[in-house]
């Protein structure tokens, strides 16, 4: 069987040492053990009469192996360099080649393919490839399965088809799919797919698509059940010929689509999924809608539709799992005793007209993940039932910018997400699970003390003195309580967050030392401490924090001098040193002499302080600053510094405020991963496992709201596929 398995997988393994190449070298990572069985597999499958493979063993890396370059931070194997290795062993018939999921560095799709004319299946998808889509795949008529896509490709250009007449040769084929391949160069693909008599799947999703033919009467799709015409630019009413098709899925989301929705939509009477969310459509729902008793996907939000919906309308959709309405103009309004059919999995109903009443309905829905009833006109109590129910949610639970009231002492909340900013609860903060990850409580009117336990906290409007619990807490990566009242000393049992990535506590009333039990906080990228009255030095041990990238102390009352240890923090891209009162009320002099000093920072603060001398010449070599205040000091310009852009010391209101410069982090951060990646490769490994874990801080509430809401209307199955478009 391993023999079976190495020679389909041979003539693979050869193409993929023809054509790749980078600059990568041998490392010490340890390898993918998939990985390392799958190349000692291949090693059976070749000739090396020069011994070349003999590294290659069980008992070694993989990664050190002779020819073999993996990544330099996932290990993963990404190059194979066998030159002068004879390739002669024998090998079957190839018909299954799955490419997808590899990083093949932008090169162009060979085209040699079109030459392995028994395969019956080809993916290509999320694979870095580029360039014009070889028309010789014409010549592959067995072909079932065609998957092409460019996914998070960062090379140029992307896939691309200049005529697509050559697919009209696929007579075999029933499944293809194209996502963000251009085909704006295709006036004809209409013509050009409809020509395939055996096609049941068609998706082409993000192609720069921008005519389906609205006037055509018949399309011959005789055979197609699923199209996915999602993420394109049709800018027309949904045309008629689509009604004529045995579809069960039709995805249209994110289009310009005008016009109504039209009745002859309930044609199409074994239809299960319906995406039309994320285009122009207006006007009232179709009477012939809600006849569709096979739909279980429901996905018109982000669109003008009007009117009222009843519980009749929804008699006959009792399979119906996932609805969206949000983002429409629809006024919902049903019985309170109101029992649907239907179990739903998500719900997704923002800014519709719910309210005032609280919604008891939802009472019966016992299998939903996702809530989102946030901006509905609600006016009213939470039910007490509602935080029990509430608790078996595992995944989201949207209330916020109602006017929902509610005593929450003694409630504990389970959801991973929560938002219940801006309504009107009272009472003590809610108790939390280690589930939770995002609570967001802002603009309500909680008292006492805080009690946490989540990954990612943002809270507003507190006020008080932290507690002295975070012990308990030691998994939490990112919190935010900046901009609160929040008063008295740091804990130190803030010291045993030691996953803690990001902190802000900025802008409170917060005072006493830098707590030292924060230098156990060894993963801070991001720390805020700015807009405090903080006293005492300025640690030396921050300079063990290598993997800081932002760090503002600005308007505190530190004192004492700047430590040199601070020139170590050799990741750091922002440092606010401004407004400190008389944090440098003693300093008269920076030496940067005989120092490597921060050489990649880009933005520096010093403003409103005590400095005087002169501006150092060592500061002319850090040629990454973009932006340097050094205002409203007692410096003057050494003529070796004249030319860098600084900002006059005299100049009023002058200062950054934090928030911009946050604002700027994200053309800097990307301009620093590429120097880290192509120059500094002794920070890759720290840098980019901070931005991993720390990019959903940014996006974390779009993301959850985004991929469920929307997997399915974007090409109908990021489960189906296995595919992740959005994460």
């Amino acid at each position: 069987m391993a023999i079976s398995k190495a020679m389909i997988v041979f003539p693979l393994l050869c193409f993929l040492f023809s054509t790749i190449s980078t600059l990568s070298h041998p490392n010490t990572l340890v390898c993918n053990e998939t990985e390392k069985r799958a190349l000692l597999s291949f090693k059976h499958a070749l000739f090396d009469p020069a011994h070349r493979l003999s590294s290659w063993s069980t008992h070694e890396d993989c990664c050190g192996w002779n020819g073999v370059y993996c990544h330099n931070i996932t290990g993963r194997v990404i190059k194979l360099d066998l030159t002068n290795l004879s390739c002669v062993a024998p090998i079957r018939i190839l018909n299954y080649l799955d490419l997808s999921g590899n990083d093949f560095g932008g090169i162009p799709i060979p085209s040699f393919l079109g030459s392995m004319r028994s395969l019956t299946y080809l993916d290509l998808y999320y694979a870095s490839f580029c360039g014009l889509i070889p028309p010789q795949l014409g010549n592959l008529s067995n072909l079932q399965h065609l998957s092409l896509g460019s996914g998070y490709s960062f090379y140029e250009p992307q896939l691309y088809v200049e005529n697509l007449g050559w697919i009209s040769h696929l007579s075999s084929l029933e499944y293809l799919v194209m996502y963000e391949v251009d085909l704006q160069r295709e006036l004809h693909w209409l013509k050009s797919t409809s020509m395939l008599s055996s096609l049941s799947e068609l998706y082409l999703v993000a192609c720069e698509l921008d005519n389906m033919s609205p006037s055509l009467g018949y399309v011959n799709f005789t055979s197609l059940t699923v199209l996915s015409l999602s993420w394109n630019h049709f800018n027309h009413e949904i045309p008629n010929w689509l009604f004529n098709l045995p579809l069960n899925s039709l995805g249209l989301s994110y289009n310009h689509l005008i016009g109504q929705i039209p009745e002859y939509l309930g044609n199409l009477s074994s239809l299960t999924i319906l995406s039309l969310n994320g285009n122009r459509l207006n006007g009232s729902l179709p009477s012939r809608l809600w006849l569709l008793s096979n739909l279980e996907y429901l996905y018109i939000g982000n669109n003008s539709l009007e009117g009222t919906i009843s519980e009749v309308h929804f008699n006959k959709l009792s399979k119906l799992k996932y609805l969206d309405m949000s983002s429409t103009s629809l006024i919902f309004k049903v019985k309170s005793n109101w029992v649907p059919a239907f179990q739903l999995e998500e719900l997704w109903m923002s800014t519709c007209q719910i309210g005032p009443k609280f919604p008891t309905w939802i009472q019966t829905q016992t299998s939903l993940q996702y809530l989102d009833i946030s901006k509905s006109g609600i006016v009213d109590i939470a039910p007490k039932w509602f935080w029990k129910w509430a608790s078996h949610i595992d995944l989201l639970i949207d209330l916020s910018d109602n006017q929902i009231s509610g005593n929450l002492s003694g409630v504990q909340l389970n959801n991973t997400y929560i938002d219940l900013s801006s309504n009107c609860f009272m009472g003590e903060l809610p108790r939390l699970s280690p589930q939770v990850s995002v609570l967001k409580m802002a603009n309500n009117s909680f008292s006492g003390p805080i009690s946490l336990s989540c990954a990612k906290i943002e809270w507003k409007n507190l006020s008080g003195e932290l507690s002295h619990c975070w012990t308990y807490w030691q998994s939490l990566t990112h919190l935010n309580l900046g901009n609160n009242n929040l008063s008295g000393k740091i804990p130190d049992s803030m010291g045993s967050l030691f996953e803690l990535e990001a902190l802000h506590l900025h802008n409170n009333r917060l005072s006493g030392d830098i707590p030292p039990s924060l230098r156990n906080c060894k993963s801070l990228g991001l720390l805020d401490l700015g807009g405090n009255k903080l006293s005492g030095n300025l640690p030396s041990w921050m300079g063990e924090w290598t993997t800081l990238v932002a760090l503002s102390l600005r308007s505190n009352k530190l004192i004492g001098n700047i430590p040199p240890q601070i020139c170590w923090l050799s990741s750091l891209i922002i440092l606010d040193g401004s407004e400190y009162g008389s944090i440098l009320k003693f300093v008269r002099s920076i030496d940067l002499s005989s120092n490597d000093f921060l050489s990649g920072l880009e933005s520096l603060n010093l403003s409103c302080n005590n400095l005087m001398g002169s501006i150092p010449e060592k500061m002319g070599s850090m040629k990454a600053l973009e932006s340097l205040d050094l205002s409203r000091n007692h410096l003057s310009e050494d003529e070796d510094f004249q030319g860098k852009d600084v900002i006059d010391e005299n100049e009023e209101g002058s200062e950054i405020p934090w928030f911009y410069i946050g604002m700027g982090l994200g053309f800097i951060v990307g301009f620093w991963e590429f120097v880290v990646l192509f120059i500094q490769e002794s920070l890759r490994h720290a840098y980019f496992q901070f931005l991993y874990r720390v990019k959903d801080w940014v996006y974390v509430a779009i993301a959850i709201r985004y991929v469920s809401q929307h997997f399915v209307s974007f090409i109908f199955g990021k489960r189906k596929f296995g595919y992740d478009m959005y994460v």
